[in-house]
């Protein structure tokens, strides 16, 4: 249950076109939707719509006319925090200090990790679609209590 004053991002990448319900499930109590790339198809964009505000950017398996307004990378203020959104870290070619962000999201290597660095928190929350070699499938939240950042790994279970 959220807490007074608690905001919740769902945050997920690499879907591939396979949008699992259990997926849908951990990302209905969220705010807003964001989706860093290789998102597969304009399917999984429409049931992440379905459920509220969406925030996509392009990955490089995003091709065709369903991609066309997707952006390689988006910025964002969420309550005061200044997001970055990107698929492919190595991309990254903004200077996130005189940029004052607080966060950047990304995708692309399949693997969820959270780390501070610099004062800046790097959330990936790994792939959300079909399995990769022994990596689980994943998703992230990041919450916001009281101008503080807590992100949170999900594990998804295979059914």
């Amino acid at each position: 249950m959220n807490t007074i004053g608690e905001r919740i991002l769902g945050i997920l990448s690499d879907t591939h076109g396979l949008l699992r319900e259990a997926v849908l499930e951990k990302l209905r109590p969220c705010e807003l939707i964001i989706h860093a790339g290789d998102i597969g198809d304009q399917t999984v964009i429409n049931q992440l719509r379905s459920m509220g505000n969406v925030i996509a950017v392009r990955g490089n398996v995003d091709r065709g006319p369903w991609s066309a307004d997707l952006k390689e990378w988006e910025y964002l203020d969420f309550h005061g925090k200044t997001i970055f959104i990107i698929h492919d870290l190595s991309h990254l070619e903004i200077d996130l200090k005189a940029a004052k962000v607080d966060v950047v999201i990304y995708g692309h290597s399949h693997i969820a990790s959270k780390e501070f660095r610099n004062g800046v928190l790097y959330l990936n929350p790994g792939s959300a679609g079909p399995r990769r070699f022994t990596l689980p499938t994943s998703i992230a939240h990041l919450r916001l209590v009281e101008q503080h950042l807590i992100p949170e790994i999900i594990t998804i279970e295979e059914n």
